[in-house]
């Protein structure tokens, strides 16, 4: 796919963005290469794991010879948000894995994944203020959500860049690893640790977590409803006893 590596596992898709001559600077060919991997992604659910590859490099962000020259009707067409909140919606969780710069709408492409893991070298931040414009490909609705509507809007009106100690303090990101080389590995304990779970309770409860507050508790008693008739929960828990019963 243009601008992306893909590997696939038998319950994962990795994807690496792959412009290192651009800083994996996010262009119409990368959105759309996105929107194939979500086409895949909602067809075959499984996790995902995002990263930006070995070059210290996650996203600088839009590429900004494109952007210029976007018009309203560009911006009405939500080419980058849209396919970040695909990405949101999938169905499996999504982990990012960020090594260096993650800025604008690839800051953005970050909180549209479900977790984050980076480095010590990651730095976040959203410029657009900066450039005459917002951060409309999701920053403005996610970023609160992860850090707190005063915090976000000290960010998105600054342009400041948040490094990767004030990223895990303030809850931007789950965990930060000190060398590059332990990125992916901790990345992909994080997604073993959810393989272990039950994919269709795994589903569901990202389902449940991500709807809207008027959904709850209607939705939670419908997808445990689904779940207490699942053959998977019958075994599970049996399995649960007989190994207590063992000891």
């Amino acid at each position: 796919m243009s601008g992306l590596r893909i590997e696939e596992g038998p319950d994962r898709l990795v994807v690496t963005l792959d412009r290192p001559e651009k800083r994996n600077a996010i262009d119409a060919d990368l959105i759309g290469a996105l929107h194939e991997v979500c086409a895949e992604l909602e067809a075959r659910p499984r996790l995902l794991l995002l990263t930006g590859g070995a070059d210290g490099i996650f996203a600088g962000g839009a590429d900004i010879g494109q952007l210029r020259e976007r018009g309203r009707l560009d911006a009405l067409a939500a080419i980058n948000s849209a396919a970040f909140a695909r990405i949101r919606a999938l169905p499996m969780p999504t982990v990012a894995a960020v090594d260096g710069p993650a800025l604008g709408g690839g800051a953005e492409l970050a909180y549209a994944c479900d977790l984050r893991v980076c480095t010590e070298r990651a730095v976040f931040g959203q410029p657009e203020v900066r450039l005459g414009i917002l951060a409309g490909a999701g920053a403005t609705h996610r970023l609160p959500a992860l850090v707190g509507e005063a915090r976000a809007k000290e960010l998105l009106f600054t342009g400041r860049r948040v490094d990767a100690a004030e990223a895990l303090r303030i809850g931007l990101v789950n965990r930060v690893v000190t060398e590059p080389a332990e990125l992916l590995p901790t990345a992909h304990e994080l997604l073993d640790e959810m393989a272990k779970a039950s994919a269709l309770a795994l589903r569901l409860t990202k389902l449940a977590v991500d709807a809207p507050a008027a959904a709850h508790p209607h939705l939670d008693l419908v997808s445990q409803a689904v779940l207490f008739e699942d053959a998977e929960k019958h075994r599970r828990m049996t399995e649960f006893l007989e190994r207590r019963r063992s000891r």
